[in-house]
């Protein structure tokens, strides 16, 4: 099974004290032992950089072990780059759905899960997806 991963659980898969930790590690364990197949954004690389270090925790988590824990637990998940045409379409999306503003951080998610004919894009965050079309809401799913 392919799946991609949302920004949200990899947060929360890599914070123990993220309320939803308990049902995210799982899902990123089952990719380090190759029982599902991993994706990511390559945009989810920056955007988990910039949550990780600036998350409310004790004791911080530094760029330094930021960088560690992308590295150390992302090396086995296939990163989905995206070309110029894909950010077009992405926003085509937007502009046809009359969304503003940061939602265009998740449509490039969903444009990579498009792009890497997922099965599933995992995510905390479903309403964020499920508003982007039909193709885009049938692969979303909540880790439970």
């Amino acid at each position: 099974m392919k799946v991609l991963f949302d920004t949200s659980v990899l947060v929360a898969a890599f914070e123990v004290s993220h309320p939803r930790h308990g049902v995210c590690l799982p899902w990123l364990q089952k990719v380090q032992i190759s029982e599902i197949d991993g994706y990511v954004s390559t945009h989810t690389f920056a955007e988990l950089y910039s949550v990780l270090t600036r998350l409310p925790v004790k004791p911080i988590i530094s760029p330094a072990i930021a960088q560690r824990l992308i590295d150390e637990n992302l090396n086995l998940f296939v990163a989905i780059p995206l070309t110029t045409d894909d950010y077009k379409q992405a926003i085509a999306c937007m502009v046809r759905l009359n969304i503003p503003g940061g939602g265009i951080f998740d449509a490039l998610i969903a444009q990579a899960a498009l792009k890497a004919d997922v099965d599933v894009l995992l995510t905390l965050n479903p309403t964020h997806f499920t508003r982007l079309g039909q193709d885009v809401a049938q692969r979303v799913q909540v880790p439970s």
